[in-house]
C-alpha cells in the first residue's frame, strides 16, 4: 500500500471518528437575572419566600399550589397563564440565608420549552439599603433530540426562561417598592 492510500485511509478514518461527536445532543444553559429593589432585603424575602407563593407576584403564572410547604422534596404545581402545568421540586430552602433552589421534575415541553431546569432564587443586600434579587437556572431544551425545532431548540428555552425570570421579578419589585 502506497503512502498516499495509508493517508486517505488515515483521513477517512479521522473523519469517521470526528462525525458523531458533530452530532451531539443538548448542552446545559444558563440564564440569570437580577433586579435591584428599593426596600430591605427582609421585606423583599417575606414576599417571595413562600415556595409555593409563585402566583403572588409573577404575572405569568395562574396558580402554584404547593405541598410540603418550604421543606426540602416540597414541591409544587405551577399552572401558567399561557397553558400548561409545571412541576417543581423543592431541594434546599435557606430561610437565613435568603434563598432556595429547586429543580423541574415534571416538564410540559409543548407549553415551556425546557425539558430541566435547576434553579436558584435568592435575595441579597443591595445599594442603600435596598436589595437586590438574583434568579437564575441551569437548563436543557425541551427538545433533548440532535436537530430540535424553532420552538424547542436551545435558545426557545432560555428565550423562555429569561422572560419568566423578568416579568416575575419586574412584578415583584413593582409590588415591594408601593408598600
Amino acid at each position: 500500500m502506497s503512502l498516499s492510500h495509508v493517508l486517505a485511509c488515515f483521513a477517512v478514518l479521522t473523519l469517521l471518528a470526528v462525525t458523531p461527536a458533530a452530532a451531539h445532543g443538548p448542552t446545559p444553559q444558563k440564564v440569570e437575572q437580577s433586579i435591584a429593589i428599593a426596600a430591605p432585603p427582609e421585606t423583599v424575602w417575606a414576599a417571595v419566600k413562600d415556595f409555593d407563593g409563585l402566583a403572588g407576584w409573577n404575572p405569568l403564572v395562574e396558580s402554584s399550589k404547593g405541598s410540603g410547604g418550604n421543606a426540602a422534596d416540597g414541591t409544587r404545581v405551577v399552572v401558567l397563564k399561557s397553558g400548561g402545568q409545571l412541576i417543581d421540586s423543592l431541594d434546599e430552602y435557606l430561610d437565613d440565608e435568603m434563598s432556595y433552589s429547586y429543580r423541574l421534575a415534571t416538564p410540559d415541553i409543548e407549553s415551556f420549552p425546557a425539558s430541566f431546569y435547576s434553579s436558584t432564587l435568592m435575595v441579597k443586600p443591595g445599594a442603600n439599603g435596598g436589595s437586590e434579587v438574583i434568579w437564575d437556572a441551569r437548563l436543557y431544551r425541551a427538545d433533548t433530540g440532535n436537530f430540535p425545532s424553532e420552538t424547542q431548540n436551545d435558545q426557545a428555552a432560555i428565550e423562555a426562561v429569561t422572560r419568566y425570570f423578568q416579568e416575575g421579578l419586574k412584578t415583584l419589585k413593582e409590588q415591594v417598592e408601593a408598600q
